[in-house]
């Protein structure tokens, strides 16, 4: 049985912890939504789909190019940013932030919730 409330505290702790970050979602890497944190503006399953597709051409990036495994994608718009998490080889986190988002503060926070997101996922 997964434990929905671990992984909603580990997203919140997360936004709680980054200035900047609007939005988290956790999917399978085929693009299902697990859980969401999200505004009722986002649509999870659009947002994943989107997510899992972006997470599976930057796999096949880095393994063509060399460069080992793929940890994280981050796309940077002019009002804000999409950073993609790989948890394993089995799902994926989404973090959406506005233009305040702090990416420096999100790379190092984001590698121990990654852990135990993975950790939670695989129990």
């Amino acid at each position: 049985m997964l434990d929905y409330d671990a992984l909603s505290t580990e997203l919140r702790k997360l936004r709680d912890n980054v200035a900047g970050v609007t939005d988290t979602i956790i999917a399978a890497v085929d693009g299902i939504p697990i859980i969401a944190d999200s505004a009722e503006t986002i649509d999870p399953a659009k947002i994943s789909a989107l997510a899992a597709a972006d997470l599976g051409i930057a796999r096949q990036a880095a393994e063509v190019i060399g460069l080992g495994t793929l940890n994280q994608t981050v796309v940077f718009s002019s009002r804000g940013y999409m950073a993609v998490y790989a948890i394993g080889r089995m799902a994926l986190m989404v973090v959406l932030g506005d233009k305040g988002l702090n990416v420096g503060r999100l790379l190092h926070e984001s590698r121990p919730v990654i852990e135990r997101i993975s950790s939670i996922l695989t129990s």
